[in-house]
């Protein structure tokens, strides 16, 4: 039986495990892609074979994600989480052995990766759209703030344990081990969430209920802004896939520079999420995530010219902070213009969006890398970015407009 929440901006205990699998979730993807990455250069040496990590994550998540938020709407989504986890605890598994033998390729490397972002094609549209039947609808906004705390939390860990196996004696493998041993932790942990308000009506997984989802996003100007402002601005201004670059040929800070450059970003959307989470949420979300990207683009350009080492750390980390604003800002967002019925197929759009700007970002950044170099594929991405965000404001005015309050009252 559900239980009955006492306090409509009181947070439920069972919320918390949700942070916990969302910390171990975070932590192992990005410990993966750093050590995946750096694999991939260290066997290549090449800049466009980085960019392929990116392609072959895009095909899978442009091609499932869809089909997965269906069937986040269609079926439990814990469920569907705990099933996720399954492939992703054999694909690394089998890699972290490969590995240790010495038989590891860059073509199982791909292989891996795609497994991987295939099963999160399914896990991240469940996982976001669980988010608001776990808390009380006055307490969503600090859910979502708690929640991306974990994940920027995350998001720092991974790279930094990235950093330190890569460097250790037990190299790669180590963190292939550690990856398998947090999904693992996440995959338990899924089992004690606990919703507290009623979902929708299942309805079963259709070419129809897909379009409809669409559909939705396409008659909601705040909801389809906000995801194209991600997607293009991080296509353009992402520079993540090109790091490996800048740690070994232009700042010649090796392996445990490489860790801690990568989780410069996080860091700096760390120490923001912690602003965030102490102070009142922000009414004017708005103007505050067109704010936010400005910030990102700027702070990508100043780290695409720059070669001194603490300053790229620096603007990496500014860079991350304003990530973080606008991350928060999109998903209280999109979530609460979001009815519940709709929420696995929104969420896997907006996942689409994340992914292409994630993947097609690397590609674009590892493709334009190769063809000219490094310094110009970042400073002409994050010039790039500002030009979207330009696009967006004119295009969508309500974004300048959006209050929080407004969707609240709604929900």
């Amino acid at each position: 039986m559900l239980a009955r929440p006492l306090d409509e901006t009181r947070i439920p205990r069972t919320f918390w495990f949700y942070v916990v699998t969302r910390f171990c979730a975070a932590t192992a993807m990005r410990l993966l892609s750093s050590a995946v990455l750096w694999q991939v250069y260290a066997l290549t040496n090449s800049a466009f074979a980085l960019g392929l990590v990116g392609l072959v994550q895009f095909i899978p998540a442009s091609t499932l994600t869809l089909y997965g938020g269906t069937i986040a709407d269609a079926y439990d989504r814990r469920t569907i989480m705990r099933l996720a986890q399954l492939p992703m605890i054999a694909s690394v598994a089998l890699l972290g052995w490969a590995t240790h033998r010495g038989a590891v390729s860059v073509p199982m490397l791909y292989a891996v990766m795609f497994v991987v972002t295939a099963s999160f094609s399914f896990d991240s549209p469940a996982r976001q759209a669980l988010v608001p039947n776990l808390v009380p609808i006055g307490a969503f906004p600090r859910a979502i703030t708690f929640a991306s705390t974990a994940l920027q939390l995350g998001f720092v860990t991974g790279p930094t344990l990235g950093g330190l196996l890569l460097a250790s004696r037990w190299g790669v493998e180590a963190a292939y081990v550690l990856y398998v041993v947090l999904v693992t932790l996440n995959l338990i942990g899924i089992g004690f969430l606990r919703p507290v308000r009623e979902t929708a009506e299942r309805r079963a997984p259709s070419w129809s209920a897909i379009r409809e989802g669409i559909a939705f996003v396409r008659s909601k100007p705040l909801v389809l802004g906000c995801m194209a402002l991600d997607m293009f601005a991080v296509i353009f201004g992402g520079a993540t896939a090109l790091l490996p670059v800048y740690a070994k040929n232009i700042l010649m800070v090796a392996e445990r520079g490489y860790g801690l450059l990568l989780s410069s970003l996080e860091i700096g959307a760390l120490v923001s999420a912690i602003v965030m989470m102490i102070r009142r949420p922000v009414s004017r979300a708005g103007p505050a995530l067109l704010m936010a990207v400005a910030v990102y683009g700027l702070a990508t350009i100043v780290f695409g010219f720059s070669r001194a080492y603490p300053l790229s750390i620096a603007a990496y980390m500014v860079a991350g902070m304003a990530d973080q604003v606008s991350v928060v800002m999109r998903q209280t967002t999109i979530q609460l213009a979001t009815p519940d019925a709709l929420r696995g197929r929104v969420s896997s759009v907006n996942m689409i969006a994340i992914a292409a700007s994630n993947q097609i970002g690397a590609m674009e950044s590892g493709f334009v890398a190769a063809a000219t170099t490094p310094t110009f594929s970042v400073v002409s991405g994050g010039i790039g970015c500002l030009v979207v965000l330009a696009i967006v404001m004119w295009r969508v005015p309500e974004l300048r407009r959006h209050r929080t309050e407004a969707l609240l009252a709604v929900g």
